[in-house]
């Protein structure tokens, strides 16, 4: 495997963020089937390489570029979510940063006609078809490929962490899941999903991966799409279990503490136990974490027993105080504990609904009125629209 960027262009610890976005209409709430041509060719041009359309004709994807400070990156995302939400409004549409919509069915949805995309609609039939989902990708420059390997491995029993404190998925097709994660069960339907096994190297990695490969399996590694796994396209460590945030703050805040606890791993590796945590116990934190978000305790893998989110989420920034201070990211890591606080975006749109339907908003009404949430937050902006004006647009949508 080859890179297609230099290391230079990736030092340790640097990061990117990837995006992914719905175009919802404006007045129905819904999302948008087929945005117009004009509206995506005018992103291309204000945006170019860090712009792409994703596999559903609904769904839109940003990748800020390599960034060294939290600063950089929160600037970079507010402002091309800024561009979008900009240009979309001249289109009737607007972006939302959440893992599910809240309402649109998926078999309303058709994927975007290209040959890679196409191959994929292929293999996975009816599963991909319901593949409407939006995720949060983070890269960390990790230059040395064992290294790479050896982080992979060290962070999997925090992953379920970030899923819980990323959720914004608790809606599916109008109805309450039950889960703040809906987009992982929808995700894990599909091959090459989930937390991987620990890798013994980068050698074990690209033998097993030439396995897939030779077998005829996939064509090349970017279609291994674990919650982690080393980039095939650069040299750094792509996260992406978490739901994308639909605040830029919270996107930035996980962002901050993935490359703080990389950090972290990476310089305590001498003093750690060697034997990685056992997959059942990991797997079992990564359901609890879809499932309950951050109102259930997850298992402490290290002493056993049920610990509270708040508690591990104390140990974990407890742990990395010195790297964030090294990465100048303190205030950054610590919104993680306004997270843990307010809750997530899915215990807040569970919140919206439950109280629209508390003043009589019909079950639609109440579900557009979660989408108008959305589209402020994810905007960024002070000028998003005023509560009289969406109340009047709700009432419009009055059968």
């Amino acid at each position: 495997m080859t890179h297609s960027r230099s290391t230079q262009r990736h030092p340790a610890y640097s990061f990117g963020i990837e995006e992914e976005y719905y175009l919802v209409d404006r007045t129905t709430r819904a999302l948008a089937k087929d945005p117009p041509r004009r509206l995506l060719a005018g992103l291309k041009t204000a945006l170019g390489a860090n712009f792409s359309e994703e596999y559903m004709r609904s769904q839109i994807e940003i990748s800020t570029p390599v960034c060294t400070s939290a600063a950089q990156a929160r600037t970079t995302l507010v402002d091309m979510r800024r561009t979008i939400a900009d240009a979309c409004r001249r289109h009737g549409l607007a972006p939302i940063a959440a893992a599910t919509h809240p309402f649109t069915l998926w078999r309303q949805q058709r994927h975007r006609d290209v040959a890679r995309y196409n191959a994929i609609a292929d293999d996975f039939q009816a599963l991909g078809r319901r593949m409407l989902i939006c995720g949060l990708h983070v890269h960390i420059g990790i230059p040395d490929p064992d290294r790479r390997i050896a982080l992979m491995n060290d962070l999997r029993p925090y992953l379920p962490l970030f899923l819980a404190l990323s959720g914004s998925s608790p809606f599916w097709g109008g109805e309450n899941t039950g889960l703040k994660s809906y987009r992982t069960a929808i995700n894990d339907s599909t091959p090459r999903k989930g937390i991987p096994e620990p890798f013994a190297s980068w050698a074990d990695f690209e033998r097993t991966t030439a396995t897939l490969i030779d077998a005829g399996v996939i064509e090349d590694a970017t279609k291994i799409w674990w919650d982690v796994r080393p980039s095939v396209r650069y040299p750094t460590l792509e996260v992406r279990i978490m739901d994308v945030c639909p605040s830029v703050d919270d996107a930035i805040a996980l962002a901050s503490l993935l490359r703080c606890l990389c950090r972290f791993l990476d310089r305590t590796r001498t003093t750690r136990r060697a034997m990685p945590v056992p997959s059942v116990l990991v797997d079992e934190n990564r359901w609890r974490a879809q499932r309950y978000g951050l109102s259930a305790g997850q298992i402490d893998t290290e002493n056993g027993g049920l610990i509270p989110v708040s508690d591990l989420v104390a140990s974990v920034l407890d742990r990395v105080a010195d790297d964030a201070v090294h990465l100048g990211c303190v205030d950054d890591v610590d919104h993680v504990r306004t997270i843990v606080a307010r809750g997530t975006s899915a215990d807040q749109q569970l919140a919206r609904f439950a109280a629209l339907r508390l003043t009589g908003r019909p079950r639609k009404l109440a579900l557009a009125g979660v989408v108008d949430a959305l589209i402020e937050t994810t905007a960024s902006r002070d000028d998003a629209a005023a509560p009289a004006e969406r109340a009047s647009s709700l009432n419009a949508l009055a059968p």
